[in-house]
């Protein structure tokens, strides 16, 4: 293969005259002095590899189009593949984008133990490694940015609480409050500091006299289908008798609200989402949805970016706080410690969804007002 470049290169030169722009342009780069190896082509770009779980859940694939024209823009060739929920493909696909010379990744983890394999490999092999949003429980990690994940479940099950105006409840005409927990996906440690956060409101509730959860159970992948089936479950086996859902995101939510819609209770029994998703505020404005969460992922993916510009490059990345394993993820088990960085959230209800979700651009007025009579609407921002 050399020898038949060589003779390229020489037919070239032969034809100077008339394409003298392409030799220039196809030339190889001279060696450095003193022997070392030759430096790469001006043309080849550093590889950023974006590993997703799944574009299933509405946020991903907006956050796959952001992440991936940020990374473009500072030169960065991007390889980007998602998983559909398989941990082993994920894990395959890490594995697979390293091989093809990725010298940075940025991971949505479908399970933050399972990812741990393929992401130890990677750093291992210089690979710098950033968790986005979801923890890969490993300190082998470079970083790993997210929400205040605890406050979100404070938030949602405090929305919920204020829905119910919990502080005047009539215990004893009405008994304690009938509260169901439907948490995230057990294989996203968001879930369980999501769980911590809204314990923090609802277990005093309960010590109180004032609440009484009847029914607490965990949605596999965060699929709105499981959600939905809980839900019917739930409500079969309760004979419709409860007060408040305190769900964890707004797939979760608006699968259990097509279960509370079905038996008359949608928009009367107060319930919680996550992510401030265009369907979840919809779902807001129609009266349904009670209040989900603002992260906002124009804030976050930026961060992400400048960190793994900032550490291929070999700086110092602001803002980074070290926080241990075995706190960030309840587990007293685990070793380590990672560097993080925590943003803040925002509470959605039907008072501030305009403000905080259409003004600012985060979600279309069309998507949030579909099916809202044209006199019920606000003006356009």
């Amino acid at each position: 293969m050399y020898k038949k470049m060589r003779h390229v290169l020489s037919l070239m030169v032969v034809l100077a005259t008339i394409a003298g722009l392409m030799m220039a342009c196809t030339a190889p780069a001279a060696a450095p002095a003193g022997g070392g190896q030759a430096a790469a082509p001006a043309s080849e770009k550093v590889k950023v590899g974006l590993s997703f779980s799944d574009f299933a859940t509405e946020r991903w694939k907006n956050e796959e189009i952001i992440l991936r024209s940020l990374l473009e823009e500072r030169g960065y060739e991007v390889l980007s593949q998602e998983a559909n929920q398989d941990v082993k493909l994920q894990n395959d696909q890490i594995d697979n984008m390293v091989s093809q010379g990725a010298k940075a990744l940025i991971i949505v983890a479908q399970d933050g133990d399972a990812a741990v394999t393929a992401v130890d490999r990677a750093a291992d092999a210089g690979v710098v490694v950033v968790a986005y949003d979801r923890l890969i429980k490993t300190p082998k990690i470079a970083g790993y940015i997210s929400f205040n994940n605890v406050e979100v479940g404070r938030q949602q099950a405090d929305g919920v609480m204020k829905a119910l105006d919990i502080e005047n409840w009539d215990v004893a005409a009405n008994g304690p409050a009938r509260v169901v927990k439907l948490g995230g996906s057990p294989t996203d440690n968001n879930a369980i500091l999501f769980r911590q956060g809204q314990d923090e409101i609802l277990d005093p509730l309960v010590e109180e006299g004032k609440i009484e959860i009847v029914a607490d159970q965990w949605v596999e992948n965060w699929d709105p289908a499981n959600a939905l089936k809980l839900m019917e479950n739930i409500l079969t086996s309760l004979n419709n008798d409860i007060d408040a859902v305190v769900a964890s995101n707004d797939g979760t939510a608006l699968g259990a609200l097509q279960a509370l819609n079905a038996q008359g209770l949608a928009g009367v029994v107060p319930i919680s989402g996550q992510d401030a998703t265009a369907d979840g505020c919809n779902s807001i404005v129609k009266g349904q949805l009670t209040v989900s969460i603002l992260k906002d992922i124009r804030n976050l993916a930026p961060i992400a970016v400048d960190m793994v510009d900032a550490l291929l490059k070999g700086e110092t990345v602001e803002g980074l706080q070290e926080y241990t394993l075995a706190e960030l993820t309840l587990d007293e088990s685990l070793a380590g410690s990672v560097q993080a960085l925590f943003l803040p959230v925002e509470q959605v209800n039907k008072d501030n969804v305009f403000d905080l979700c259409v003004a600012n651009g985060f979600q279309s007025y069309d998507d949030v007002f579909r099916d809202i009579p044209e006199d019920q609407r606000p003006a356009r921002p």
